[in-house]
């Protein structure tokens, strides 16, 4: 299978073996009793390939979400009120589940439960200015006052990204608006990456993506969730899925590889995802597509760490190489986002 490099021109053709005799995972079991049994080979493989090379590039986590703590809520970060959140998502749960997992760095993007009051996650930016990097989220009110505050939060409190939430427009309205567009370049003017969530189905907004890709070809994209495609199982799944990878005709779409128990039918280790991890990166290229974790929603689902490792064990299956799994885990990310968690 020829996977392509496509973030830098001329395009780069990478060839993959169709096997690899040499790698611990092929010997196991293929049966669902023995995956987590093949879960903690492929985490062993890579605490040893970790110890062999101390310069392998960061596990960077390109989507999660952080919000107050009750008391941090009472005392000075209010949740939007009727979005108060049921699981724990405060920086120190976080910090210590990226400690239990090895996870270097990530991207956290801006939660509903305090909408467009982003104080909180400037904060935890501030305190921990190597450790992330933020996404705000961008406020689509027909006064346009969205524009100047998307400049604000990437001007002033050092935001890197932007997220288009579809739902949060006005009754009738599409992110093609002129508030819509307004947001959209002034994120490619600022250097900044859009991303979209597309949670009731990419055939909702696949329309709407194509026609500001198309209008404006330096705002970078990314897709979050797989764009929140299942594996098909009917033909118009198939046939939207199939959309999805044409999006790959635009160079600056990437695709966030996260939230895989979203996507996934089936439980942990999501096995089902393997082939559309394929598929994708076929069409994207590698260094067009990163995982991402969607804490803290990941946890009581199947763990943090457990979500680290069944991602690895996904590209590792395929098989690509350490190389191509590194530019999944982190290297995307890390090139997106230059200048951030520099190794040392």
């Amino acid at each position: 299978m020829a996977v392509r490099l496509n973030s830098l021109k001329p395009l780069i053709s990478v060839t993959i073996p169709s096997c690899r005799c040499n790698s611990p995972i092929l010997s196991l079991p293929s049966s669902r009793n023995n995956r987590r049994l093949q879960v903690f080979a492929a985490q062993m493989a890579t605490t040893t390939s970790e110890s062999l090379n101390p310069k392998m590039t960061k596990v960077i986590d390109s989507h999660l979400h952080v919000w107050a703590s009750p008391q941090e809520a009472a005392d000075k970060y209010p949740y939007f009120p009727g979005q108060e959140p049921t699981l724990p998502g405060h920086a120190d749960f976080l910090l210590q589940c990226m400690e239990e997992a090895s996870v270097d760095g990530a991207l956290i993007v801006q939660p509903i439960n305090h909408k467009f009051d982003h104080s909180y996650v400037t904060s935890v930016l501030k305190k921990y200015p190597s450790k992330f990097v933020g996404c705000c989220l961008a406020n689509p009110a027909e006064d346009g006052s969205g524009v100047g505050q998307l400049e604000r939060l990437i001007l002033k409190d050092g935001y890197r990204a932007v997220r288009f939430n579809p739902y949060l427009w006005p009754s009738g309205e599409q992110m093609t608006n002129e508030i819509g567009k307004a947001m959209f370049s002034k994120a490619g003017e600022l250097r900044v990456p859009v991303g979209f969530m597309c949670m009731t189905g990419l055939n909702l907004h696949l329309s709407e993506i194509e026609k500001l890709c198309t209008e404006f070809p330096s705002t970078v994209v990314l897709l979050d969730h797989v764009a929140f495609c299942k594996p098909p199982i009917t033909d118009d799944e198939s046939q939207v899925f199939s959309e999805l990878l044409k999006l790959s005709r635009f160079p600056q779409v990437y695709v966030k590889f996260s939230a895989l128990f979203r996507v996934s039918r089936e439980p942990y280790p999501y096995d089902d995802l393997s082939q559309v991890l394929t598929q994708i990166v076929s069409s994207f290229g590698v260094n067009h597509v990163m995982w991402g974790s969607d804490f803290p929603f990941v946890v009581p689902e199947c763990g943090y760490k457990e979500a680290k490792e069944a991602a690895s064990l996904l590209a590792q299956q395929v098989p690509f190489s350490s190389s191509e799994v590194e530019w999944i885990m982190g290297r995307t990310v890390m090139q997106l986002f230059q200048g951030q968690w520099i190794s040392s």
